[in-house]
């Protein structure tokens, strides 16, 4: 990278991972990151970067901390349960 660009450093950090919370009801749902990111703090999970869209929230903390992670986000949206998902996929026609 640096022989073909501007760059000086890079750093590789593989002891990191990334939670995401996605749904289209989120648009009409305000205060949703506020809950994401109060359910991390409430367990001490520390948020290195943040990415957000219209109906997805991701964030990127240290590796030791995704089950934690997971668990808080899974009860605070009340994502756990003995209920199957089913996802619809396709080419939209």
């Amino acid at each position: 990278l640096q022989v073909q660009g501007n760059w000086t450093n890079v750093l590789y950090d593989d002891q990191v991972g990334k939670v995401s919370l996605v749904g289209a009801g989120m648009k009409s749902h305000p205060g949703v990151t506020a809950e994401f990111m109060e359910a991390l703090r409430d367990v001490n999970v520390n948020i290195e970067l943040i990415s957000t869209s219209e109906i997805r929230i991701s964030v990127l903390i240290r590796e030791d901390d995704l089950d934690a992670a997971a668990r808080a986000l899974h009860e605070q949206f009340q994502l756990g349960g003995e209920d199957e998902a089913v996802v619809y996929a396709g080419t939209g026609r």
